[in-house]
């Protein structure tokens, strides 16, 4: 079997996932018929983690189809022909399905049973992945194994000794490219000065 039909089988039992609708661990029942959104390949070195599918990404059933997404790619050096050429990038969020919103309308954290039964499954059949880019808080604790009580500013900040550790694939943190992090951006203007022309080196190598 060829690691191809591998994740093709991976990736046909995880569309099927309804386990946070059917058989929750951890909280109520998702509330909406569960629609799982990957984009992944055999062979993109690039692998962006994200958090979990928004209102309008659940609608599109693609990965960043928002403003955020429209940041992301400007982080990047990439248009969306590239970005969506899943030949070139692969994106596995924390969380597949849209978790849903809380009462003031924010979307809620990545449902918890979603990493666990399929992260190790999906990595495990993307061998040649290089590069991690762990966005915001939930990604960065499950592929970096963050301490806890280190704020997301003290690990992206920590980027060099990150990306430079020896270990396969690389992680490289950073923040979600949402508009709630604007303030942010303002007060770490080393982020976009330092970091991103880093990043858009990595990119450039790793999508040829």
């Amino acid at each position: 079997m060829t690691a191809g039909e591998r994740l093709d089988a991976v990736l046909h039992d995880l569309r099927a996932c309804r386990i946070c609708r059917d058989a929750p661990r951890y909280l109520p029942p998702l509330p909406h018929q569960p629609r799982p959104v990957i984009q992944a390949s055999t062979t993109a070195r690039l692998c962006i983690a994200g958090q979990a599918p928004g209102t309008r990404v659940h609608a599109s059933g693609r990965p960043f189809t928002d403003p955020s997404g429209v940041r992301l790619r400007r982080w990047l050096g990439i248009d969306e022909t590239v970005f969506y050429d899943r030949a070139r990038v692969a994106v596995v969020p924390m969380g597949f399905c849209f978790p849903g919103q809380d009462a003031k309308g924010g979307d809620l954290p990545p449902r918890r049973e979603c990493a666990p039964t399929w992260h190790e499954r999906v990595f495990a059949a993307m061998p040649q992945i290089e590069l991690v880019l762990a966005i915001g808080r939930y990604a960065q604790d499950w592929h970096l194994g963050a301490p806890k009580g280190r704020g997301l500013t003290e690990t992206v900040a920590d980027w060099r000794g990150l990306l430079a550790r020896p270990a396969r694939p690389r992680v490289l943190p950073l923040p979600h490219p949402s508009w709630r992090n604007n303030a942010w951006l303002r007060q770490n203007p080393w982020f976009e000065a330092e970091l991103v022309p880093v990043l858009r080196q990595e990119v450039a190598r790793l999508i040829g």
